[in-house]
């Protein structure tokens, strides 16, 4: 009886690391290097979902803006510029803060792109994530919606894809007809889905005086929201001066009652009195951010006052992101 002559296995063509496709986790890796993919090319890939990063839109003009739009701003756009020009075929792309369906991104009939901001994100990188939707949206066919994933961990961001020389002005809305470009004409389903959209809108208004500070209308009380670019800790010293020397306020009936931290920046917010509208805070933000800056630029220690005002804002923050 003749020998079983012993079988040898073919070595598999080892893949370079922008090769290997992502599979499941345990899964032989694409690499053919015999290990699952989670012990193997996936390590690097699972980092790059759970890795935050704290400021994603840093180094973007408006940062203090696209913060506003991604977590307070119902509904606006902005006209983007792209560092390279835009590609044949299409004549504008947009920022919105939201779009119908919720989709990422949708590529018009007539080929221009809109980007929607406020979408849930596969990564910690949420300028990565919306750089790689673009870039799909560039390229889709005309009249199509571009689908959610996880974006490649070695791709652009929006600091790589958006010219930083681009204005960043964005337009408020009071509702989501600029979905579709002629609202009076939509189907019954759209219209539909536009009038629970503006339904659910808050009232919002962006100061023209000052930088990045929104005005909304609540049932019970207005507010007024205001980005700001500094550091925390200076920023909430400086507020904390301003609080404990009553200096903080609005005005008659505002008053200064916490912040919000959102994708590394400071939020903080204001009670108005229901009669008063953006107009009426225009004068006083203005007057406030001359006060502001005077408290930024102090560096005595803060007194025992002064402490009690910045841990009673302290308590008061509140985490978006």
């Amino acid at each position: 009886m003749a020998k079983k002559r012993p079988q040898t296995k073919a070595k598999r063509p080892q893949l370079t690391d922008g090769e290997v496709p992502v599979v499941g986790a345990r899964e032989p890796c694409p690499c053919g290097s015999g290990r699952r993919y989670k012990a193997c090319h996936g390590r690097a890939a699972a980092h790059a979902v759970t890795e935050l990063v704290h400021r994603p839109f840093e180094g973007l003009p408006g940062e203090c803006d696209w913060v506003a739009l991604r977590e307070l701003v119902p509904a606006a756009t902005v006209e983007l510029t792209l560092k390279d020009g835009l590609p044949e075929g299409v004549p504008s792309v947009t920022l919105a803060t939201v779009l119908p369906m919720a989709w990422p991104a949708l590529r018009r009939d007539d080929g221009s792109v809109l980007l929607g901001l406020q979408n849930d994100t596969s990564s910690g990188d949420i300028s990565r994530d919306l750089a790689d939707t673009l870039q799909r949206a560039l390229a889709a066919d005309p009249g199509t919606p571009v689908q959610g994933r996880r974006a490649p961990a070695d791709g652009p961001r929006l600091q790589d894809l958006l010219d930083p020389e681009g204005a960043f002005e964005p337009v408020v809305h009071s509702g989501f007809e600029f979905w579709v470009p002629d609202p009076e004409n939509a189907t019954p389903d759209v219209t539909a889905s536009l009038e629970r959209a503006n339904a659910a809108a808050i009232p919002t208004v962006k100061l023209s005086g000052v930088d990045s500070a929104y005005w909304c209308e609540t049932p019970e009380k207005n507010h007024l929201r205001w980005v700001m670019p500094h550091p925390e800790e200076q920023l909430l010293d400086a507020l904390a001066r301003l609080h404990a020397a009553g200096r903080s306020s609005l005005g008659e009936g505002t008053r200064l009652v916490g912040s919000f931290r959102a994708h590394g920046l400071t939020v903080p917010v204001w009670d108005l009195p229901s009669g008063v509208k953006a107009e009426d805070v225009e004068k006083p933000a203005a007057e406030f951010a001359e006060r502001l800056a005077e408290a930024l630029a102090a560096d005595a220690p803060l007194t025992a006052d002064e402490r009690r005002a910045r841990g009673g804002l302290t308590n008061r923050q509140v985490t978006l992101n």
